[in-house]
């Protein structure tokens, strides 16, 4: 009988490094939400990726930073306690000759970590080949890394290698997920993260980080192939909400066109979309309304 290999990978690096772009890049399907701005992923995304004779589960963490608010502190916990629950670990670095201070603050968080970790670094296509090298070679002085693999996710460049570099950690065992399943994310969850993916997409610097997001119904209508979602973008002060909602609900309607979209492909259904804009004054600091928006203490 043929062996099958199966275990789990974590993603982690510095927020905005490309860590959600690679993992939708490998499994081939839009899991984590991305953007330009910092500590994009808040949760931890479970993607699977299976193929014939293995089954790889990935684990793309929040960006590892010195946490401000509570929020921050679960996401670094977040990410902090995959280390040593995996099979292997791929720390995402971009191709800078010096260790600036967050990939040196992520290097130090690695210092008991027995999990082999490979350096994987992104943006190979933004450099020469000569600059590539070096930076190899700093970070190799800086960590036992047990590989250093080049990569471009965006462009899909070297992935297929960096694939068969995951391969050689998978342990020989089960398949632990269906073959046709690509991720454990509630829908309701996913859903949600794509109107936040929006929200801070089109409002750029408009707006802190203070945005959640709450699905409050989403039902399928009986008669039809149409599901109705109701979802609340939540942020921390009132001046905000008229950012969000923009003039005469322009903002607002860009958000939900563009989240539609998405959503639709999600389900695989047509669906009717409304949003409402409300403010939670320090929600990032409450335990309470963490919980609420989905990050709970008890999943870390």
């Amino acid at each position: 009988m043929k062996k099958f290999y199966s275990g789990f990978v974590s993603l982690i690096g510095r927020p905005n490094v490309g860590k959600s772009t690679l993992m939708n890049c490998l499994i081939g399907e839009k899991i984590a939400i991305t953007s330009h701005k910092p500590q994009t992923t808040r949760n931890k995304v479970t993607s699977i990726l299976t193929k014939e004779d293995f089954q790889c589960v990935f684990l793309d963490t929040p960006g590892i930073h010195r946490p401000k608010h509570k929020l921050g502190e679960f996401m670094v916990r977040s990410a902090e306690n995959t280390f040593n629950e995996v099979d292997l670990v791929l720390m995402l670095i971009e191709p800078t000759e010096k260790i600036g201070d967050l990939d040196g603050y992520v290097i130090e968080r690695l210092a008991n970590v027995k999990t082999p970790v490979v350096l994987v670094i992104n943006k190979m296509d933004m450099v020469e080949k000569a600059k590539l090298l070096e930076v190899m070679k700093t970070y190799s002085q800086a960590y036992a890394f047990a590989e250093v693999v080049p990569i471009s996710a965006i462009q899909a460049n070297n992935t297929d290698h960096l694939m068969e570099v995951i391969k050689k950690y998978l342990p020989e065992g089960p398949q632990y997920f269906p073959a046709d399943m690509v991720t454990d994310q509630p829908e309701r969850q996913i859903a949600s993260e794509i109107i936040r993916e929006k929200t801070l997409r089109l409002l750029q610097e408009e707006i802190p980080h203070g945005i959640a997001v709450e699905i409050t119904s989403m039902k399928k209508r009986p008669d039809q192939d149409l599901v109705d979602v109701e979802a609340t973008i939540y942020c921390e002060r009132e001046a905000h909400k008229g950012i969000v909602i923009g003039k005469q609900g322009s903002m607002l309607k860009k958000i939900g066109s563009q989240a539609r979209y998405d959503i639709e492909r999600l389900l695989g259904s047509k669906i009717h979309l409304q949003l409402w804009v409300k403010a939670k004054k320090g929600w990032r600091d409450s335990d309470f309304l963490l919980k609420n928006f989905g990050y709970d203490k008890r999943n870390v």
